[in-house]
């Protein structure tokens, strides 16, 4: 079952990001999700199968600028390592695509480490092709 995610999911969904090397915790995924609650462009939604989270994607629509549309983006997909081939990250990323073009997005992106061949294959596979390249500047602290 895919559902929006809630705050009483954040220890689960933390113990799906460890699994990829992703240290967030309970607290910081709690505050994200109020946060992202309250807006209309920023979802997170997971996949329950008795009682457990199989799965969890992170999404988020831009305005384009110099376009007509927007744009929607997948900061995160996990799928437990029990739950693979299943098609639990299908089913997510088929919601992720709903909820994009629901929301007028003209195209959608999503980032994936050069180290995780297997997930380039599983998005090439969705449709999601290789295409520009990207530049990331990493802060030290955030802005207020």
């Amino acid at each position: 079952m895919i559902r929006e995610a809630r705050s009483e999911d954040a220890d689960a969904i933390a113990a799906l990001l460890l699994e990829l090397g992703y240290p967030a915790t309970p607290e910081l995924l709690r505050r994200k999700l109020e946060v992202f609650a309250q807006g209309l462009n920023d979802k997170v939604m997971v996949v329950e199968e008795d009682g457990a989270l199989l799965g969890v994607i992170s999404l988020h629509v831009v305005e384009l600028f110099h376009a007509e549309g927007r744009l929607g983006r997948i900061t995160s997909l996990i799928v437990s390592e029990a739950a693979r081939g299943r098609g639990v990250g299908t089913g997510l990323v088929e919601a992720a695509d709903r909820y994009f073009r629901d929301r007028a997005c003209v195209r959608a992106e999503v980032t994936s480490g050069d180290h995780r061949a297997e997930a380039h294959a599983f998005y090439q596979r969705r449709g999601y092709l290789p295409d520009e390249r990207r530049f990331v500047k990493h802060y030290e602290t955030p802005m207020p």
